[in-house]
């Protein structure tokens, strides 16, 4: 059979110091994972279940080191959030991961931005709607170059920082998720079959907010380097 237009090309992560790529599956989204951002956004902090959104692979555009990332400024918002995030790439595949292997599927971590048309996701929250227009549009899921688990262990302990214009936005440490990364990855596992290529986005500290045309982000997580990106 033949296909009846060229397939897309695969999305890919670039390995840092290496020329190897990360194939991207799927990207899976931790909401309200740190109980200050909970907080800000109206909710409650509780360790509640942790749920889960998705953005398409094609969402991920990968920021190498010492580039800065040109990002227009999505249409349909006037509300354009910034959200830095510990992500956790998946190297070994599987379904129903007990907590105490989970880390036995990661393969590496990265920095990356969950991009969000905020006015959007709360006119759909109010109205008890999906949030894929608010979340999961094109280009909302910068991410700077993956760091091997060989590289740079499992950090359970990092700084995690984001700047707009040189001041400080976003300041926390990855020790305080809600749920960790084994506790997250299990629980997802329940529901999905986890593939070798998958992303999952653990969530952003408090301090999100909004940028403009000419804005310049960067952020970056201590052990897993920065990432810049300038709206446009």
């Amino acid at each position: 059979m033949n296909d009846l237009f060229p397939p897309a090309p695969i999305s890919a992560v670039p390995v840092a110091d290496s020329n190897a790529r990360f194939p991207v599956h799927r990207i899976y989204c931790v909401g309200r994972n740190y109980a200050e951002h909970a907080r800000e956004m109206g909710a409650d902090p509780d360790r509640e279940p942790p749920f889960f959104f998705c953005k398409p692979a094609d969402a991920a555009v990968p920021v190498s080191t010492g580039q800065t990332l040109k990002l227009p400024y999505p249409s349909q918002t006037e509300n354009f959030h910034h959200e830095i995030e510990l992500v956790v790439a998946i190297g070994k595949g599987g379904s129903d991961i007990a907590v105490e292997h989970a880390l036995d599927h990661v393969c590496g971590y990265a920095v990356g931005l969950d991009m969000t048309r905020r006015d959007l996701q709360t006119t759909m929250r109010k109205a008890g709607l999906s949030w894929e227009v608010s979340k999961a549009f094109d280009r909302s899921a910068p991410i700077a170059p993956l760091h091997l688990v060989e590289s740079c262990g499992h950090p359970a302990n990092a700084g995690i920082w984001l700047q707009v214009n040189g001041k400080d936005r976003q300041r926390s440490d990855i020790d305080q998720l809600i749920w960790s990364v084994p506790e997250t990855i299990a629980h997802l596992s329940r529901f999905f079959e986890l593939q070798p290529g998958d992303l999952i986005f653990t969530g952003t500290p408090a301090g999100v907010g909004a940028v403009v045309r000419g804005d310049l982000i960067e952020g970056g997580i201590d052990g897993l380097g920065t990432l810049r990106v300038e709206i446009v």
